[in-house]
């Protein structure tokens, strides 16, 4: 016999839907619900006040009527009896207005009319004394025929003199009758407006639906929950901008990559970062795909995307290590070039000094080695005897190899002094660096090409000019030449250009300082970079000895 036991199909728990649709749709339906059953409240509370206030009115105004000056005079001169004209008289005034009864009373408060003849000559059941006492008076009060609105006034006789009093009763019901038959008409206006709003609400709803696909507000939650942690989480800077151009969101990374202390949420983009050409780029008034800017030294790669409400989304990558992989690449390839040719120029000598050899011809031997030593030696020589920091002095022997191996000529200045004191060695080496292989690939190809190098310290400020042989710059082009991605050279193997110069003028900028660029006295290009506080204070050994030859010009 099987153990298994039947379990029953648990009940779905009503509760709460889940869906965006089904939650507004019954939030809004709940809303107009309750906004309709308030407004019928709202309005039905004053309508029963103003329908007591009008049957109370309606009563005082009869009372007011049937005490004339006649039916004093009847009161006067008879005896509350039920066939008395007082009675009779009351009466056809009742019947005329419809009013529930009519009560005429003496000063001592005996009746000498009532619907009822039974009462009459008998003492009234509520206080008549404030109309006896010549005040008008309006209440809903109960009395021997129930519940009624009543209006009570002063009786007085031909001479003023109050005699009696009138009170007159309109049947409460009859105002409830009158405010029950309004509610059926305000029910269906209500009604009315309740079908209006559950047409909108529903039509709202499904609008939502669409925008949010039906998806429920916890999903949605969540949603934002992991965009925020994927955003502020990937290694790829983001910017969102609204159609106006102002930042709508910008995550850590893109923080950290624009050098920005905060996000600027809010912002117009040109307010956040400045002028310049990541902010056309960033906004679209530069167009294009992967395009280059340099923010500080590190270099970005952009690319926008359009959104469908007039923004856009910008993605930012850091090429800054890459960038430098590739132009480490580019000169590694110019090395192995002047290696390759060193070595054929290495054989041919070699083959020379072994011709010499053979042939006996030690002296001339021995002169041709020499020969070929000195040149090498004096280039380094004259380079760390003006050069005294260590990297820049070996950037500047390694520069004049290629150069000679590209048949340009580089040489140091006379007036080129550079003491050994350079606070960031590594930055004023990018500086040199760029501007070297600039006016090398410049100067390559000009008859008797040739480049000088001069360096020298004012102070705490590094001075570099660096002057080629090559074509030069046109005036309309000087500015140009330091915007990112702008060359006019074929694109090298990493597929970049146009990033150098623009380097070297963030690293100035950054520093204080300028570059600028023109006409050498010679002919070709002449680029001038001053460097404020590029170099450590002076030494007191420093400060007694000569002024530097070359000065600041």
């Amino acid at each position: 016999m099987s153990n298994d036991r039947y379990t029953p199909p648990r009940r779905r728990r009503l509760g709460w839907p889940q869906r965006v649709f089904s939650q507004v749709l019954l939030m809004q339906l709940l809303i107009a619900t309750g906004v309709t059953v308030l407004a019928t409240g709202l309005f039905l509370a004053p309508l029963s006040a103003q329908l007591d206030d009008q049957a109370m009115r309606r009563a005082l105004a009869i009372a007011q009527t049937t005490a004339s000056p006649e039916i004093a005079e009847k009161l006067l001169g008879s005896r509350p009896t039920p066939g008395g004209p007082v009675q009779a008289e009351a009466e056809r005034i009742r019947r005329a207005t419809d009013a529930e009864y009519i009560v005429i009373m003496g000063l001592s408060g005996v009746r000498w009319s009532h619907t009822s003849t039974e009462e009459i000559g008998r003492v009234v059941s509520t206080d008549p004394s404030r109309a006896l006492a010549g005040d008008e008076v309006m209440e809903i009060d109960s009395g021997t025929l129930g519940r009624s609105a009543r209006g009570k006034v002063p009786l007085r006789d031909a001479h003023g003199d109050i005699i009696g009093a009138v009170s007159v009763g309109i049947e409460y019901d009859s105002v409830r009758d009158r405010l029950f038959s309004a509610i059926p008409g305000l029910v269906a206006y209500a009604g009315g407006a309740l079908a209006a709003g559950a047409i909108a609400a529903y039509l709202i709803s499904r609008r939502l639906q669409k925008q949010t696909h039906d998806l429920a507000f916890s999903d949605i939650s969540a949603l934002l929950a992991e965009r925020e942690a994927m955003l502020h989480g990937i290694r790829e800077g983001v910017v969102a901008l609204d159609a106006s151009g102002r930042v709508r969101l910008m995550n850590d990374e893109a923080q950290r990559l624009l050098g920005l202390a905060s996000d600027g949420k809010g912002l117009p983009l040109e307010q956040v970062l400045g002028e310049g050409r990541t902010a056309d780029v960033l906004t679209g008034r530069a167009t294009g795909v992967d395009l280059v800017t340099v923010r500080g030294h590190r270099v970005l790669i952009a690319n926008r995307m359009p959104t469908d409400d007039g923004g856009a989304v910008a993605t930012l990558r850091d090429r800054t290590e890459l960038e430098r992989l590739g132009r480490e690449l580019d000169s590694t390839h110019g090395l192995i070039d002047a290696m390759r040719a060193q070595d054929h120029e290495h054989a041919n000598r070699m083959h020379t000094l072994l011709g010499l050899l053979e042939l006996e011809m030690h002296d001339e031997a021995v002169e041709f080695v020499n020969e070929v030593v000195g040149v090498h030696r004096a280039t380094a020589e004259q380079v760390t005897e003006k050069v005294h920091d260590p990297l820049v002095a070996s950037l500047l022997v390694g520069k004049a190899t290629v150069a000679a191996e590209r048949g340009v000529s580089l040489s140091i200045a006379p007036e080129t002094l550079l003491p050994d004191r350079v606070v960031e060695p590594r930055e004023l080496v990018t500086v040199v660096g760029n501007l070297v292989d600039n006016a090398m690939d410049a100067a390559a190809g000009s008859e008797d090409a040739w480049i000088e190098v001069e360096l020298y310290a004012e102070g705490s400020t590094a001075v570099l000019r660096i002057t080629d042989s090559g074509p030069g710059v046109p005036p309309e082009h000087r500015e140009q030449i330091f915007a990112e991605g702008w060359s006019t050279k074929e694109l090298p193997a990493h597929g970049k250009r146009g990033l150098g110069l623009a380097m070297v003028r963030r690293l100035a900028e950054r520093q204080g300082g300028h570059i600028e660029v023109r006409e050498a006295p010679e002919g070709g290009a002449e680029f001038i970079v001053v460097l404020p506080e590029a170099l450590s204070e002076l030494a007191e050994s420093e400060e007694n000895a000569p002024a530097v030859a070359g000065g600041l010009r």
